[in-house]
């Protein structure tokens, strides 16, 4: 989700609908009972187009914050998942929704934790900018899993994006290349890949969730169940820090508002006004926006195949975002 990528969001129902089999959920896609003060209220009087940018500039600064908190990945995940929960149950009940646990969003926590623990790892290794685009090969997985699980069918130009991810992944992971960018390139790229099956886990079990509530609910429960998981993987590996620097603590809280919850609201209230292709368009600003913070901001500098990896990336996440089939 991660925040980790933001593929094309198709618009969802009010309620917990399933979200599009490519793409990540809206957190912020339920609309507060009639009568009841709503922040996608007061971004609806926006352009759609200017809200989806900021939207996706803002999740595209979630890796740079994620690096310049300088901690493990662990502690990272244990604490923005942690500090966002008792954001998420304000904006909850200033919407007027009650927070109940269902099982499904435990288990879509699970998996959502480990894919933000795998992903932060994957940053320490090639670098925010390539993490995040390789972690976006999701796009490609989720249909993937689609067709073999539920038996979903999926267009003839979509085979044609999947040599060109997995080749764009390979070239971003600096595979053969001398040149590569990043203290472990290899072992980051498998990280990120890792984080991308885990996300795909994520969508696939909130897809075949019916259960009722609003999302901002849901992401209470997801979230709690994101630092308990993140804790468990820091103990078991003895890199949980529960007293962070000052500095660090800061950079995760700014990426708990930002990453968590203030860039969704934003992306929520833009992309269901816009048609599906302009908003899977728009979104692919979040991956390349990371690939040039990072070489703003943390002097990353990846090589030119790396470059061109993330770029085949990019187009076939574009490719599959606008002709995948929308869920029925």
């Amino acid at each position: 989700m991660t925040d980790t990528a933001a593929p094309a969001v198709r618009p969802s129902a009010a309620g917990t609908s399933a979200p599009d089999p490519t793409a990540a959920p809206d957190p912020a896609g339920t609309a507060a009972p009639a009568g009841a003060p709503s922040p996608q209220g007061l971004l609806d009087r926006l352009d759609p187009r200017l809200v989806a940018v900021a939207g996706a500039l803002t999740i595209g600064t979630t890796a740079l914050f994620v690096a310049l908190a300088d901690a493990s990945s662990a502690t990272v995940t244990f604490y923005r998942c942690l500090l966002a929960v008792p954001l998420l149950l304000a904006l909850g009940l200033r919407g007027g929704a009650r927070w109940r646990f269902h099982r499904r969003h435990a288990l879509a926590g699970v998996f959502l934790g480990l894919d933000m623990v795998l992903w932060s790892e994957a940053i320490t290794g090639v670098g925010a900018g390539v993490a995040t685009v390789v972690v976006n090969v999701q796009v490609v997985l989720v249909p993937l899993a689609c067709l073999v699980l539920f038996r979903e069918s999926v267009r003839t130009v979509f085979w044609a994006t999947v040599p060109l991810a997995l080749g764009g992944v390979a070239l971003a992971g600096g595979v053969a290349d001398a040149h590569a960018f990043g203290d472990a390139p290899v072992y980051g790229t498998v990280m990120g890949l890792l984080a991308g099956v885990a996300y795909t886990g994520y969508l696939l079990v909130l897809r075949r969730t019916d259960q009722p509530g609003s999302q901002v609910t849901m992401l209470t429960t997801v979230n709690g169940v994101g630092a308990l998981v993140a804790m468990a993987a820091g103990l078991a590996t003895g890199t949980l820090d529960l007293t962070p620097s000052l500095p660090s603590f800061g950079w995760i809280a700014v990426l708990a508002v930002t990453g968590q919850i203030l860039g969704w609201l934003l992306v929520g209230s833009a992309i269901r006004r816009l048609s599906g292709v302009l908003g899977a368009t728009l979104l692919l600003i979040q991956p390349v926006a990371a690939v040039v913070l990072g070489m703003v901001f943390l002097n990353e500098t990846p090589s030119s195949l790396q470059l061109l990896g993330c770029g085949l990336v990019v187009a076939a996440v574009a490719v599959v975002a606008r002709t995948t089939r929308p869920a029925p």
